[in-house]
Order: C-alpha cells, then structure tokens, then sequence
C-alpha cells in the first residue's frame, strides 16, 4: 500500500496541473507558479517588490498587498494559543468578528514535566491546526501562522523570572521536548507546513532584571554542548528554520547582531527563514548596549547580521535612514528577506489552496471544543502532575471514606493565565475539580483567601485539609502589560513577592511566602495535603519535612483542577518528574548572572544534596529495576550499542515509569558534567507487569566540543551508564568502552 502522503502529494499534483493549464493566463508573475524551485520564486518576487514594500515585509505584519501576497501574521503559542489574553491582547475585538478560544495546555515547564515528547508533539499539533482554523476562518480577527515557540533557552537558574517559558534546565531533555513541539505546529507533510514555528530567544536570555545590556558569559564549549543544543535540535532534527534573536549579548556582543546568526545558525544549521529581533532590540543596541552612535547603525547592523522581522522598533524610519546614509542597499534588503518568503512558500500563502493539504482547515466545529482537544488538554495535566511526597500512604485518599475537606489558600478557585497563553473556552479549577469527585452530601468547605483566622478554624473542623499556594504567574501586578513597559522603558518592574518572577522581573527568592499559611495549617490538621501550583522550584523545606502529602502542577492547563482531583482521588496514578534542580536554599548556587554552570549550576554540575533532584518524582505504585545489559562492551567511536534494562511494577496499581539513562565520563580529559541525561522513557506497567526497555546509545552524543579542530570529537574513554528514577536514583550502572 502507498505512503498516504505519497497518494495525498500524487492527488495535489495532478490537481494543481489541471489549474496551472487552465489558469495560466491568469499567472502574472513566475513566483507564482508552484512548480518552479523556491529560490527562483524568491528571486522572482523581489525584483517585483518596491523599496517601500521591502521595508514593510521587514515587520511582524508582513506580506504584498499589491501582488495579492497575505500576510501569514504572527501568534504566541508556548503552551496554546495566544488569542484573548487580556493582558497581551487589550485591544476589543470588533464587533463583526468573534473571540476565539483556543485550548490551553500546562505552561511549559508543566509540558516538560510530562517526560512524554509524543503527548507534547499531539498537544503542538493541536495547537498548528488551531492556528489554521482561526487564520482560514473569516470570523476571527486575531490570528497568524508563524508561532512563537517553543522557548528552546535553557532555565539554568531557578531565579530567571521566565522560568516557566522552559523547558527546563537540561540541555537533551529539553532538546527532544524541542523537536516534538516543532514537529506537531509544522505538521508531517513534505511539502508545507502546518504553521511555522519561530524559536525563542537564541540564546542564553535567562536573567530579566538587566536583560537588555547584560552579557552572557561563558566558553564556547558551553555554547556548543549546552546554551545552543536545543535549537541545533530544533532546526537540523525537526525542520525549523525561524528563531528570535535573545536581547542579551554573549561574551560582550549582542545576540541581535552577533556574527553566530549568519556563520552557525544558517550555514551549519539551515536556519534560514524568519530571524526575529525581541520587541525593541534596535533601540536597546544604541540605548542600553551603547553599540552602535544611532539607531540607522543599529538597523543597517541587525539586518547584516541576518535579521528580517523587527519587533516594536520604528523599523521603518530606521532602515530608511540606514539605506538614505547608504549604510546598506536594496541588495542587502534582498538577502535577508528571501528568508520571509521561504517561509510563506513553507505555509502555501503563495500557492492555490488546492494544493495546500491544510487549506480545509477552518470549516465545522470549532476545533477547541472538539472531544478530541479537550482530552488532550486532560492528558497533558494528568500527565504533569509531579507527587513530591506522599508519607504513610495518604494519597490517593478514598472518595467514598472521605468525612469533609478544607480546601484552602488563594489559587484554588482559579486557574490563573500567564503572559503567554490565551483565554480558553472553559476551565476547572482545583476547587471545582474536587466538587465533581466528592459526592454532594460531603462537606467542602472553601477558604479563598489568606484569612488565616477563618483557614485555621475550617481546618480544624476538617476531616481533610488541603492548601493550594505557589505563584502569581504575573507577579500580581495590576496591569502587568504597563508595568512591561515600564521595565522596557529601563523603569522598575515589581511582582507582589519576592520570590514571584515573569517576564521582566526576576525572582528575589526562592522561599515560599505562603508557607506560613502552610504551618497553621498542619499544626491543627495533621492530614494536609499542599498542592503547589507554580511556574517555579520552591525551597519548601519546612513542608517537605513535616506535611505528609505534596504535589506539584503548573499554571494555565484549563484542565489543571481536574487533573489534581483525579490524582488526590487515585483516578490517575502520577508519574510527573521535575525538569529543575529544586534547591534547599540560594545559599547552594553561585549569582543569577553567573553563567558557567561548571561552577556548580544544574544537576550536571551541582554536588550539594538539593531538596528534590532533576528528574524526581513518586509514584502510588513501586518499581524495580534488573539485568542491565549492552548488546556489546564497547562501542566504536562512530557506532552505537543496544542497552536494556528490566523494569518491573512490583506494587498493587498500575501506573507509569519514567526510566532515566544518565552517561558519566570518569576519566575525561576535558570537564565533562558530573552526570549527563542521554535518554528517557515513559512506560505504563500494571501491577506484576516487566517490561524490557530497550536504548540506543550511541557514540556521537557522548561527544564534546573540541575548540581546536572546531568539532564535536568522542574520546577513547570508559563511560559508565546508569538507569534509574532520577538523576539521584541510580538502580544500575555499567562501564562501557568506548574504541
């Protein structure tokens, strides 16, 4: 049987033949022609295209009116569509238009901590085809096919304020979570893509305090192996080809004009499409940088550098004034703006919808309230869930035996949106999430606020009590898009706790505020249970010590009540695993703007005893690991060995397993991390139930950077392999050689 995009591509050829012949007298222009190569088409469209029309296809909102060329528009898109935001969306919606309602899955960081790139890849590709409904149906008004993700920086630092837009800070872990959000948004055809996917922000952006000047510093080994390895990912594995250009500079020189763009990205990596610049990058070169004497230096610099999409800039004064000042020319223009064609060649804008397979898109029932997206949103919550403790066994709790519940603290009666996700169609709260549990004659009763008097006395009078505390996924600030502005504007942003963080601000601490309600709690309940809805790590030591029961979800799933009911009850076993290093305390990390991990940063390089390793997460069931075996002894440094384990569920539920390959290089000659995650993988056993897994390992990602030949190179070394729960729960480990 033939490929079915084989038969879908023979289908669309023929067809597109048949309109090419009838319709050729309508084909003005060689760039419209579909059958010529891309690069003809480009070539053919610039020369067509005035100056001015070049200018304007440099911003967000590109495309030729004149020539019948649309605009393909822009989205956020990290973990569901931004459209409807209230706050990255002020503007109302006319009234001849609706609001759309795109379903909203956990925040990144909640995405990651799945361990499941599939789910991930089904989630981005809800996501791409709801981007193509709202942008092929005339009824909306906000919509775009280029999305802005995924965040492939690395959360090097539980202090950076975006930590939340990550997906944590593991360089591999990371980079497969990468590949599969791209892969879904662009869709499996061969030809066009679903929606193009624009990487967010190359590279090392994880401080917002002194963003806009300050330099990320560190060798280029580290660029190599770690800061860019989810973006090489990204582009060479999964076919991206757009990114956004990080505000900060790398080793003294602004990423916005850094010379990598052009001779890494493009040439080694074929990041040939859209090159962003943030919002207000030219200014901060001159303003904050102090790079360049004006800003038609700056202009003429980012787009020699690369860049084709200006964000915010008065772009089109600046880049008038640099070609006026013949501080670059129309040639210049044209170079970087064959890769904003690419990719509305790569989405079909140029092309007759019969021979776009997504051009169907966009008729029927709204995709967001199909059965379909709805249980996606609940799969991914389920799945992110992270069980941080669970003493004596007191989760799941018997819905049935259940006498009354306190359901306590300010984040349970709802789900709170970040900056970068969109208003849904419908969303469960925690609160609501355990009311539909619990049968209707049980008492809940609700605490919303931080009375402590009034939680202390529902408490007391509770069989169960459980407190719902964590972060303000915009630092509680009343109008967080004006406060934005203000710390682009150099001003001061604040957040309502020292240890709230988001876009512009970072964290101050990492010590839960709310953990004082915590304690008055537990002292007249000794049946809580702390349910930590955050976009960051915690030092919650106090509680990790004395509460019995803690669990961990992210913000902004619409499912995120559902998915705790469904875990407090025992509905769902969870098998979330944490992609951060939780640390005890500041005291064990060097300072946010120290950008060498090798001193001590991230799992890899961290040697104290952290409150929850990388990796870390229980279960309701246990797991037993043996016959840790390789297909041979050693491997070729240009080959590969089979490596399999025996994993086994040795309790009384079913449940998931996150098994976790880590490498370690005992006798390098380089620094080489402590311990390295090289594979994973996410397998549901039922009780008794073995399961051999089975993991390539294979030489070249056991390499490292060499700065003299200027290529990854494998030693002729031992390296010991390990597989276990996480990366301080080691089951089994073998040294393997390496010829």
């Amino acid at each position: 049987m033939l490929n079915i995009h084989i038969c879908r591509r023979l289908f669309l050829i023929v067809l597109s033949a048949c309109i090419t012949i009838i319709g050729k007298a309508q084909t003005a222009y060689p760039f419209q022609n579909p059958d010529l190569p891309a690069e003809e088409r480009i070539t053919n469209l610039l020369s067509v295209m005035t100056m001015e029309e070049k200018i304007a296809c440099l911003g967000s909102t590109t495309g030729v009116p004149r020539l019948k060329v649309t605009s393909p528009g822009n989205l956020e898109g990290l973990h569901g569509l931004v459209i409807g935001n209230p706050w990255f969306s002020p503007f109302a919606v006319p009234p001849q238009f609706e609001q759309a309602q795109p379903t909203q899955f956990p925040q990144a960081v909640g995405m990651a901590e799945t361990w499941n790139p599939a789910l991930i890849q089904q989630a981005a590709a809800a996501e791409g085809h709801e981007a193509r409904y709202v942008f092929q149906n005339g009824k909306y008004f906000s919509k775009g096919l280029v999305i802005w993700a995924p965040n492939a920086d690395l959360a090097r630092d539980p202090r950076w304020g975006r930590t939340e837009e990550s997906f944590g800070e593991d360089a591999y872990l990371t980079s497969r979570m990468s590949v599969a959000m791209v892969r879904g948004l662009q869709g499996d055809d061969p030809e066009y893509w679903q929606a193009a996917a624009l990487l967010k922000h190359f590279m090392a952006n994880s401080n917002e305090d002194t963003r806009f000047s300050s330099s990320s510093d560190f060798d280029e080994r580290l660029m190599r192996e770690y800061y860019s390895a989810p973006f090489r990912a990204a582009f060479v594995e999964a076919g991206a080809h757009s990114y956004m250009a990080s505000y900060n500079a790398w080793n003294k020189t602004p990423m916005t004009v850094h010379p990598m763009l052009k001779n890494i990205l493009d040439k080694e990596w074929g990041a040939n499409g859209i090159v962003s610049t943030d919002a207000g990058s030219v200014t901060n070169l001159v303003k904050f940088h102090k790079s360049f004497p004006d800003f038609a230096h700056a202009a003429a610099a980012a787009i020699k550098a690369g860049n084709n999409q200006y964000l915010l800039d008065d772009y089109r004064k600046f880049v008038k004034e640099a070609y006026d000042a013949k501080l670059i020319n129309e040639a210049d223009l044209d170079v970087v703006l064959r890769g904003v064609v690419r990719t509305w060649i790569k989405l079909g804008m140029l092309d007759p919808a019969a021979r776009v397979p997504y051009a169907s898109i966009g008729q029927g029932i709204e995709p967001w309230k199909t059965e379909k997206h709805k249980a996606l949103a609940k799969q991914v919550a389920l799945e992110s869930v992270v069980l941080l403790k669970n003493q004596n066994n007191l989760l799941p709790l018997d819905k049935n035996k259940v006498k009354s519940i306190a359901v306590i603290g300010p984040y349970a009666d709802q789900v709170l949106l970040d900056g970068y996700g969109g208003k849904p169609a419908y969303d469960v709260n925690i609160l609501l999430g355990i009311k539909k549990q619990l049968n209707i004659n049980t008492p809940i009763r609700h605490v919303p606020n931080n009375d402590f008097d009034l939680a202390v006395k529902v408490a007391k009078e509770s069989e169960i009590a459980i407190v719902v505390v964590g972060n303000h996924p915009l630092g509680g600030a009343a109008n967080p898009i004006a406060d934005l502005i203000l710390g682009t504007q150099g001003g001061q942003a604040t957040n309502n706790f020292a240890s709230d963080g988001r876009e512009g601000v970072d964290r101050q601490s990492i010590t839960l505020e709310q953990e004082e309600l915590i304690k008055k709690i537990y002292a007249v309940n000794p049946k809580t249970i702390v349910v930590l809805a955050s976009s960051f790590p915690y030092a919650i030591n106090w509680s990790q010590e004395n509460v019995p029961a803690i669990l961990h979800i992210t913000h902004s799933g619409q499912e995120q009540g559902t998915a705790i009911a469904e875990v407090l009850f025992g509905q769902y076993n969870p098998a979330g695993r944490l992609v951060h290093t939780w640390y005890s305390s500041l005291d064990q990390i060097p300072p946010l703007l120290d950008y060498n991990i090798r001193n001590g940063k991230t799992y890899q390089y961290f040697k104290g005893k952290p409150l929850y390793p990388f990796g870390y997460g229980l279960s309701y069931t246990n797991f037993a690991y043996k016959n840790l075996t390789t297909s041979a002894e050693s491997l070729s440094k240009t080959g590969q060995i089979s490596v399999k384990v025996e994993v086994t569920n040795t309790g009384a539920k079913a449940g998931d397993e996150v098994v976790q390959w880590y490498v370690q290089y005992p006798n390098s000659k380089v620094a080489r991390p402590l311990k390295q995650l090289a594979g994973f993988e996410r397998v549901n056993l039922k009780p008794g139930e073995t399961k051999t897994l089975e993991w390539v390992l294979k030489a070249e990602n056991l390499a490292y950077w060499d700065v003299k030949s200027q290529a990854f190179v494998v030693e002729a070394l031992p390296v010991v392999v390990s597989v276990g729960r996480s990366s301080a729960d080691v089951k089994l480990t073998k040294e393997v050689g390496v010829k």
